[in-house]
């Protein structure tokens, strides 16, 4: 997409702002991710997403918004939503990102620790610190730098989730239960990010999810390996000819009635980028077929994400009477995810073996998202990524993880465009140990942003 270049006395005052308030970001930043937002109560103390609920309220009222509220949503969670007036006949902007984050894993596997943003090597560590603490303060900064420059030239609503990450859908029934509180002509989901640090790129796609439990059971208790073993159906076992069935021999996932052979049509990605990024162990292969966009962005992905089995460290020879794992689903644009959910269902069923007994249960679900990057409001978000990276033109790319808000929102505001920007790139390692966030990405898409709203205020008065 080729983008008009956006006049320099807008742009230069906008980035001359943004980085006079950087250390004040950086002082916010770490404020914010000091609370171990888990939104899991079996992990971390509700009072921490309470804690962080309410600094994100504080830091909305300090701006000027109105309306400020609290959410209580289905789910247990809070969403914080605030409102700024903007000028009269002037477009409404929501702006989303959210408070919740991934546990951080092993905090040993950290090399700081992970509830404290750190500054190393030019990137502040710390869980959240890109996804998605940091795209709540680069809607902060964007708006600080319109202020100080003029105004803001639209309405804007800000809602910040606090369960995004469980995938438990709290702010999507909230919103649909009251439609009109997020209705806005354009929406901003700052949850994503470029495709490699120094390069725009909006998402296009993003592929949806399930999340099931799978149990197996086979003996009314665990058993003496010895005496036993041989004969014992060993749930455990079960359980892992189940898993495996869900990949071919190459590592596709393949699911009983799921279609694995779809051809993305767009940005590509090169393998030895992929390599890089993902840290594949040399001498270790990449999994699945296609090309590397396709695997990522096009077509289905199973993972095992958990599992509920004896440790190494402590381990008795016994038979398992009882196994349990968390499976993982990515289903991309063009797929159903009620469906996958029935097809996954219906395999892992299908596939225990021994007359097994096998329950599973659905714990998440978010359907697939394509957006539409040929529509006016990314036409003034391509202008203003070309101001605000000098010498790049934006690029549109696909991005593997699920917002599951934004089939939500199109559902509910079908006439609105949804924008999909952020600051998770391959560096930032979202995730997993070490995430981080490039605070030049921080900058720069602050910049991006505020001149979004100026070029989109402007295009909606013509």
């Amino acid at each position: 997409m080729t983008a008009q270049p956006i006049a320099q006395p807008i742009v230069e005052p906008i980035a001359a702002t943004v980085a006079s308030l950087m250390p004040r970001a950086k002082a916010e930043l770490s404020e914010l991710v000091a609370f171990q937002s888990v939104a899991d109560p079996a992990q971390f103390p509700p009072s921490e997403c309470e804690a962080a609920a309410a600094w994100v309220a504080d830091a909305l009222r300090a701006e000027g918004f109105t309306d400020v509220a609290l959410l209580d949503t289905p789910d247990g969670s809070q969403s914080v939503y605030g409102y700024l007036p903007g000028p009269a006949g002037a477009p409404t902007v929501l702006l989303y990102a959210h408070y919740d984050v991934q546990p951080p894993l092993d905090p040993a596997g950290w090399d700081t620790p992970p509830f404290e943003l750190t500054e190393r090597d030019g990137r502040w560590y710390g869980r959240g610190a890109a996804d998605c603490k940091g795209g709540f303060i680069m809607h902060l900064l964007a708006l600080r730098a319109l202020k100080a420059n003029g105004g803001v030239p639209v309405g804007v609503k800000v809602v910040v989730e606090g369960s995004e990450e469980q995938g438990t859908g709290g702010l999507e029934r909230y919103a649909e239960a009251h439609p009109e509180l997020l209705a806005a002509d354009a929406i901003v989901i700052g949850d994503t990010g470029n495709f490699r640090v120094g390069l725009p790129t909006v998402t296009a796609s993003l592929r949806g999810m399930t999340m099931l439990r799978i149990r197996v059971d086979t003996l009314g208790g665990n058993l003496h390996s010895g005496q036993f073993g041989g004969a014992a159906p060993d749930a455990l076992a079960a359980l892992i000819r189940v898993l495996d069935s869900l990949r071919a021999e190459d590592g596709s996932t393949t699911v009983d009635g799921l279609a694995a052979d779809a051809e993305w049509q767009g940005l590509e990605y090169a393998e030895e980028d992929f390599r890089r990024d993902a840290k594949v162990l040399e001498g270790v292969e990449l999994i699945g077929s296609g090309s590397i966009a396709d695997r990522l962005w096009a077509r289905p992905a199973v993972t095992v994400i958990g599992i509920d089995c004896p440790p190494v460290v402590g381990a008795t020879p016994s038979v398992q009477a009882t196994a349990r794992a968390q499976i993982s689903l990515r289903v991309p644009p063009g797929q159903d995810a009620t469906e996958a959910t029935k097809l996954l269902t219906a395999h892992l069923r299908a596939h225990t073996p021994w007359g097994a007994r096998v329950s599973v249960e659905q714990i998440g679900q978010g359907q697939p998202f394509q957006a539409d990057v040929a529509s006016p409001a990314y036409t003034s978000m391509a202008d203003a990524l070309a101001a605000a990276y000098p010498g790049e033109e934006m690029q549109a790319a696909g991005m593997g993880g699920s917002i599951p808000l934004c089939n939500t929102l199109g559902g509910l505001y079908p006439e609105a465009e949804i924008l999909l920007i952020g600051l998770s790139e391959p560096e930032a390692q979202i995730h997993a140990v070490n995430e981080s966030v490039s605070p030049e990405e921080l900058e720069r898409m602050s910049v991006a942003e505020a001149l979004f709203l100026v070029n989109y205020a402007a295009s909606k008065r013509g």
